[in-house]
């Protein structure tokens, strides 16, 4: 398995760790309620190294990202993200990813274990193009600080106004000779900013940030990839491999608003057709009654007939509520009907809600 520059760190904070994507990854350190309640209170830090950032140079970069993303990311400004996914021919999603647009190059996050076939996949686009790929991924560090308390943090210790750059707005510089991109994002729900360094930089970044705060600044507490699943699962927010997979397209999953079918890309023409015929199913929001948690995998019943499977569960922290994710019929979801979750045999009702379960206070 790969290992990001921060594993000894991780080690060091006594992390369970794991296998994600082919990476071994902290899962938890002090168990996965305390840091999603942490986050969602104060502010943490998660270790996404593992993500991969691909860089695009050269004067046919903006080409080609405009024909594998659903996005029209030509309407990026220097400084500013989108979320936008890479899909197949027939409208199955690849890969969901973030690209930036800086003054003179590109660049796509995509997932860990998705990296592989994502940089195949633009490789055979690029051929004839003049366009060049740099994966960074294994030579950086990535962090991702989010919740209520991270800004005032960072206000106090970075050269450039962050409260300026808005939700999905990025910078760039240097600072003590060190190259540094911040973006003001995240897959918590939370307000916080995602930190792109070199290897040895991140390593002295993590120690700063994790050491006991004084008066002076709050304590940032590790989080891992366990909070981060039910953090973002409270935000709606979509993974792939559940939500998201090549057997599924982004109109049924909920993420039309990231898909610009005025353009041409990889897979328009498929996506073009399930939009005017209507997605036979449609990602929706279910609370349970209850506190059994809904598995992937489970099945949504109405009536006595399986109507849907559930993509995503979990026994919310913040709303002490079973909550999920789940495809269902989208003529079931129209008429309204009553559904069940069938959880080993056993029937559970569950109400049909909207999208995201959580919204940080305003």
């Amino acid at each position: 398995m790969l290992r990001t520059p921060l594993y000894e760190n991780h080690k060091r904070a006594g992390a369970k760790l794991i296998d994600f994507g082919g990476w071994e990854m902290p899962v938890m350190y002090r168990g996965i309620n305390e840091e999603h309640l942490h986050t969602r209170a104060a502010s943490s830090v998660f270790d996404v190294s593992h993500m991969g950032r691909l860089y695009f140079s050269g004067p046919d970069a903006e080409s080609l990202l405009q024909l594998v993303c659903t996005r029209n990311v030509s309407k990026l400004k220097v400084g500013r993200s989108g979320y936008s996914h890479v899909c197949n021919e027939s409208g199955g999603i690849l890969d969901d990813v973030i690209v930036s647009r800086y003054e003179d190059k590109w660049l796509m996050v995509c997932n860990a274990g998705n990296r592989e076939k994502i940089v195949a996949h633009l490789n055979k686009h690029a051929a004839g193009k003049n366009v060049k790929l740099d994966d960074t991924t294994t030579q950086s560090v990535m962090l991702a600080i989010q919740g209520p308390a991270t800004m005032e943090l960072f206000k106090k210790h970075l050269p450039i106004k962050i409260e300026d750059m808005g939700r999905y707005g990025f910078a760039n510089g240097s600072y003590m000779g060190q190259k540094y991109s911040v973006f003001r994002s995240g897959y918590t729900g939370e307000d916080g900013l995602e930190v792109v360094v070199g290897a040895g930089v991140g390593v002295l970044l993590w120690d700063f940030l994790t050491k006991e705060g004084g008066e002076d600044r709050v304590t940032v507490r590790p989080a891992g990839l366990g909070a981060r699943d039910t953090l973002r699962l409270e935000a709606g927010m979509p993974l792939y491999g559940h939500e998201l997979n090549e057997q599924t397209d982004p109109l049924s999953a909920g993420c039309g608003w990231c898909v610009d079918l005025t353009k041409d890309f990889i897979g328009a023409a498929a996506l073009r057709k399930i939009e005017a015929e209507g997605p036979r199913r449609k990602v929706a929001g279910l609370v349970l009654e209850g506190k059994r948690i809904a598995r992937q995998g489970a099945t949504v019943m109405a009536g006595g007939r399986e109507v849907g499977v559930v993509t995503s569960g979990t026994l919310s922290p913040t709303l002490e509520k079973s909550i999920a994710q789940a495809f269902i019929d989208s003529s079931v979801l129209a008429a309204n009907e009553s559904l069940s979750v069938d959880l080993r045999g056993t029937a559970i009702g569950a109400t049909v809600v909207p999208l995201p379960f959580y919204k940080r206070p305003s």
